[in-house]
């Protein structure tokens, strides 16, 4: 097996340490990494560095972690710019707005999801994502969603059933939620790892989103929840009480919400591109860590309200608009999105670089991570490696 060792790195990003906040547990200056079998085999100060096979100079630039987006939308049909514009020029974002969406999925064929899916996922690898998730939910009947889970499993590492969305229009309430509890869940469960409810005015409340969790953890399925996104909907309280291991969006956090968020192990996943789209409040990021809360940052890629794979753009939003430091932007784009998949440990983890762990990195055309919020909209990342192997990006060889 060939060993090849990584040079000139100015700064390893390597969140290993206890926290975004460990600076000596995860940034090493001056650093090298060897590589061999897909995996970190040594890292440490570039003085150390072992002999190797072969030998790659980064040129003075930085390396961290591939991004781990755990919170995402790609298998859809359709476009819905037309009401990103009404948006923009005043409307306000509602939740039955994925209708239009429903209805282009459900006319696609598989292989027309499959494509659309691996197009988004491609562009997300070249800008340094090595892992995501993926959600169905915009089917919303049984076919539709077991072909949506069947695309989302060729192209995601996770899946999530989303058929909780939203009822369709001309299905009485009570019917599709004995669809989305019983066949829906049946014809999904085999390809997903979690399920999911839009918890919300507009979608489906309380006691509706709870009755849909728990049959999905009755058929072995982990829960995630939408949550708060719209209001203090009771999604962060639900998410808690059934120590889902996240509840995504949480722009509308009482003091209260916040405090249960930091005595669980439930992760608030925040959504800051989706926030831009729709101008809903940021959620208190600085508030939910401060109080001891986990956060992950996520690109909620989507037709309607956050068309970006770009997990750098949400890292330089969370600075620049939530308050965040640029190492934990960064830890909440990487390992704090492995604590809400359940990745954090063990021989697949992702979202950070050890001996032993997975290779899944990138390199920045910039010395440190503070460019990242520093040149905000740069394509920054020029070469990305998934499993030690490389991943077409920028114009370089790394």
């Amino acid at each position: 097996m060939t060993s090849e060792l990584i040079t000139g790195i100015a700064e390893l990003t390597t969140n290993a340490g206890s926290g975004p906040g460990d600076v000596d547990g995860n940034r090493i200056a001056d650093a090298a990494l060897v590589i061999e079998d897909g995996r970190i085999a040594w890292l440490g100060a570039a003085v150390d560095a072992p002999d190797a096979d072969a030998r790659t100079d980064v040129g003075g630039r930085a390396v961290l972690p591939g991004w781990v987006d755990t919170h995402t939308h790609l298998v859809f049909a359709g476009d819905r710019s037309a009401e990103f514009e009404a948006r923009i020029a005043g409307g306000r974002y509602a939740a039955g707005g994925i209708a239009t969406t429903v209805a282009a999925t459900r006319a696609a064929s598989e292989e027309q999801l499959v494509a659309g899916a691996r197009r988004l996922r491609a562009e997300a690898l070249a800008q340094g994502t090595t892992f995501l998730e993926a959600k169905t939910g915009y089917a919303l009947d049984v076919e539709g969603e077991a072909r949506s889970a069947r695309a989302a499993a060729e192209v995601a590492d996770v899946v999530t059933f989303l058929g909780a969305h939203l009822v369709p229009a001309g299905v009485d309430r009570r019917d599709y939620l004995d669809l989305v509890t019983g066949p829906m869940l049946a014809a999904v469960a085999p390809f997903a790892s979690y399920i999911d409810a839009f918890c919300e005015v507009g979608a489906f409340d309380v006691e509706e989103s709870r009755e849909v969790l728990l049959a999905g953890r009755a058929a072995g399925l982990g829960v995630r929840v939408h949550g708060n996104q719209l209001g203090e909907s009771g999604g962060v309280r639900l998410a808690v009480e059934l120590e889902a291991a996240s509840v995504d969006h949480c722009n509308h956090l009482s003091d209260a919400d916040v405090d249960l968020l930091a005595g669980s192990s439930t992760v608030a996943t925040l959504l800051p591109a989706c926030d831009l789209s729709t101008r809903e409040p940021f959620p208190p990021a600085r508030a939910l860590i401060d109080a001891g809360a986990s956060i992950a940052l996520a690109t909620n890629c989507n037709p309607g309200t956050s068309y970006t794979t770009s997990m750098a753009y949400c890292v330089a939003t969370a600075v620049l608009q939530m308050r965040l430091t640029i190492a934990e932007a960064v830890w909440a784009a990487t390992r704090g999105a492995a604590v809400a998949v359940g990745r954090e440990h063990g021989a697949d983890a992702v979202g950070s670089l050890r001996v032993g762990g997975l290779a899944d990195l990138q390199v920045l055309d910039a010395p440190s991570i503070s460019h990242l919020a520093y040149r905000p909209g740069v394509p920054l990342a020029v070469g990305v490696r998934q499993r030690g192997e490389r991943v077409t990006a920028g114009t370089t060889q790394w």
